[in-house]
């Protein structure tokens, strides 16, 4: 299904305020469907893929594929004005999307050498595709698979660290690239131009410690944002440095930076030329943590109630349908309807059953449904053929996963 957020019209400003009725015009939508059943609401999408763009503030955003997996919202994302490119999470994944598409950046180093046997000797993907590095280790891979005089040019980025190194607390963020000072970047910069066979042609600098790092979760949230505060400085004063320093080696056709959390602060930065965003379209609930934006409930999976241990614990199929990161509660699906009900602590979301607690599981019956929403975003699309579309209570399509499309990545 082609799916066209601009002809999307929301029935209300924000149906998903009035939460009773709005899941409850989800279940009616997917009432006739066996479970489980993931879902995306249209409405919701496309109110978060225009709020993304305002908080961007005139900034193109490039779409994090993998926090999507689905073609189809990828392409209705991309069609809408304000968005431009792809940030891909694996080689195969980016030759597959530059097939239809003109401007994807590969958000990681590869060492996949299928892959980039591949790509060298395909103009067109070499032309549309742009690898990262950190270290002039991994343009010795892409010479041991062809050398410069024996395949296409291959277009290259940097990644830089934007973790924030504090005088007492040490490194602050994810461990991502070996180069952070302005002058390592630089040193990388002239190598990868000095290199036959490469171009040079961007900079990334992600900054985890803001952008995936919610201020507005109660406990602690002082800290975080004092924290958040004196690295978006020194984050602005360094990457502005790292960007005219490279400047001056080569012709740089993007700078990109930040995520769905922290688009005002970094498209407010001179030197940043194009905010990524993913998470923040389908909306997984660690986002609901933030000051800045309250994202809609796009994506959402319902499980069906199987059995009943006891009057107050009723189990649903399936579940344990957990996200990255480390394993802590936040990182499970959240129960969301009918309200009250939570995992147990010593089980959790469970791989084939997860028993839900709570004054609902006393109401709820063999057969009822339970809606979930996933922690980040790309999780729920590697466990489910297809995404069914709703619009209110009507089933108005489906479109497929990458998993639905025989596609995995990683």
């Amino acid at each position: 299904m082609t799916i066209d957020l601009l002809e999307t019209q929301p029935r209300a400003r924000q149906p998903w305020s009035d939460r009773a009725a709005y899941w409850g015009a989800r279940s009616l939508a997917i009432a006739d469907l066996s479970g489980p059943v993931a879902t995306i609401d249209l409405d919701a999408l496309r109110f978060n893929a225009m709020d993304l763009v305002v908080r961007s503030g005139g900034v193109p955003i490039r779409v994090a594929s993998k926090s999507i997996r689905v073609r189809e919202v990828l392409d209705a994302t991309l069609a809408l004005p304000g968005y431009r490119g792809i940030l891909a999470f694996t080689l195969p994944e980016a030759l597959w999307l530059a097939r239809d598409h003109d401007d994807v950046v590969l958000g990681y180093p590869t060492v996949d050498r299928a892959a980039l046997d591949r790509l060298v000797h395909d103009e067109d993907a070499a032309a549309r595709i742009t690898l990262m590095v950190d270290d002039v280790a991994q343009l010795d891979v892409v010479d041991a698979v062809a050398g410069p005089t024996a395949r296409s040019r291959v277009r290259v980025a940097l990644d830089a660290d934007a973790s924030w190194r504090a005088p007492v607390l040490g490194h602050i963020g994810v461990r991502r690239s070996p180069v952070h000072e302005p002058a390592e970047v630089t040193r990388l910069a002239r190598a990868v131009a000095a290199r036959a066979g490469f171009d040079l042609v961007g900079l990334m600098m992600y900054e985890a410690q803001i952008a995936g790092q919610p201020d507005a979760t109660g406990s602690g949230d002082g800290i975080i944002r004092w924290m958040q505060t004196r690295s978006r400085q020194e984050l602005l004063d360094r990457r502005g440095a790292i960007v005219a320093a490279l400047r001056d080696v080569a012709a740089l056709e993007f700078v990109n930076g930040g995520g769905t959390g922290s688009l005002e602060s970094t498209s407010a930065d001179p030197a940043v030329t194009e905010t990524t965003a993913g998470s923040g379209l389908l909306a997984g609930h660690l986002f609901d943590g933030y000051r800045a934006f309250t994202p809609a409930p796009a994506a959402a999976f319902a499980l069906e109630v199987v059995r009943k241990p006891t009057d107050d614990i009723a189990v649903v199929l399936g579940g344990g349908w957990i996200a990255s990161g480390p394993p802590l509660a936040s990182r499970q699906p959240r129960p969301v309807w009918p309200p009250g009900l939570t995992a147990l602590g010593r089980e959790g979301a469970g791989e084939v059953q997860t028993p839900l607690q709570g004054d609902a599981a006393r109401r709820v019956r063999v057969g009822d449904r339970v809606w979930f929403r996933h922690a980040k975003s790309g999780e729920l699309a590697e466990r489910v053929d297809r995404y069914h579309l709703t619009v209110g209570d009507s089933l108005v399509g489906e479109a497929d996963t990458y998993r639905g499309k025989g596609m995995s990545f990683l």
